[in-house]
């Protein structure tokens, strides 16, 4: 499939601010980050402005931007809208919680606001995530690694942009931290080299010959092709991407997004000053989130690209 940069963008940009909401709203719940109200409501701005920068990126994929809040109607039966729904919730218990901690009422109020922001986060990217793995007709896509690949990447890049930043203050990231966010780079990096794995299992789907009861290698003509000349599904849906240049992009993805955070995040234990490190891990993890986002998109094809070999 035809690689949508906005949408790839959304994807990277909105999954950093919602990990860092994540992670602030489940420290919050548990108990107060030791921060000035100032600070505090920096990281709250930074997280909420990437996700808006994010939603209005997807915009752009739009042939019609202005007509995008129809929907957000369809909520019962379209991940879309349930997305779109809960990216703009996300914006009230995130407001919400800043306000309380800017009045210093750190009580059981702010403790709900921060679970409830938390679930929600998750709950909005475990949307964007379904609205591709629920899509039968594409079956890259419709696999269940997409889920949690998804929600790794947006608690991995949110956390370790929050730690960058913490580490400003002169925090130092304590060992639990590391070796969890360590098991989760080795989490992903197992989730991707498995997804990529099954695709190979994709390329070997039943052709045309099955559905005639012919045996395997029969090959089968179609009279004529459904469309003679070039047409959206031919243009959006019929992408290829040579196996050769896969393999090179794969690898790199895997090196940006979790070999090279996994590094810096075992030299930041021994620094002092660890922000430039993990700063690099950010860099890195975000440039191969974009590289394995465009992988997603552009190893996909629709299965009506059968009938067009």
């Amino acid at each position: 499939m035809k690689p949508a940069f906005s949408v790839i963008f959304f994807t990277t940009l909105s999954g950093a601010g919602y990990g860092m909401l994540f992670w602030l709203g489940l420290h919050y719940a548990w108990s107060p980050l030791p921060l000035s109200r100032e600070f505090a409501a920096i990281l709250f701005a930074l997280a909420l402005l990437l996700i808006s920068i994010g939603l209005l990126s997807s915009l752009l994929h739009l042939g019609k931007p202005a007509r995008a809040w129809r929907a957000l109607s369809q909520w019962q039966s379209s991940w879309l809208s349930r997305e779109g729904l809960l990216a703009m919730t996300s914006y009230a218990p995130a407001l919400g919680l800043m306000a309380l901690i800017w009045l210093g009422a750190l009580s059981l109020p702010a403790q709900a606001l921060g679970a409830l922001l938390a679930l929600i986060a998750l709950a909005t990217v475990s949307a964007t995530a379904m609205i591709y793995a629920s899509l039968r007709t594409i079956p890259a896509w419709h696999d269940w690694r997409v889920l949690p690949v998804y929600l790794l990447y947006a608690v991995l890049s949110g956390g370790l942009l929050l730690m960058t930043l913490l580490s400003l203050t002169g925090w130092r990231p304590a060992s639990a931290v590391l070796y969890v966010a360590a098991a989760g780079l080795i989490a992903l990096t197992a989730l991707k080299l498995s997804y990529w794995q099954a695709l190979v299992t994709l390329e070997h789907t039943p052709e045309p010959a099955s559905a005639l009861g012919l045996a395997p290698g029969s090959v089968v003509h179609a009279f004529e092709r459904p469309h003679t000349e070039r047409s959206f599904i031919t243009r959006e849906m019929g992408f290829v991407l040579a196996r050769k240049h896969a393999r090179v992009l794969r690898l790199l993805a895997i090196v940006l997004s979790a070999l090279l955070p996994l590094l810096a995040l075992l030299i930041s234990h021994r620094l002092a000053a660890p922000a430039g490190v993990l700063a690099s891990a950010v860099l890195a993890m975000g440039l191969g989130a974009v590289l394995e986002r465009w992988l997603f998109f552009a190893e996909a094809r629709h299965v009506v690209m059968r009938y067009y070999p």
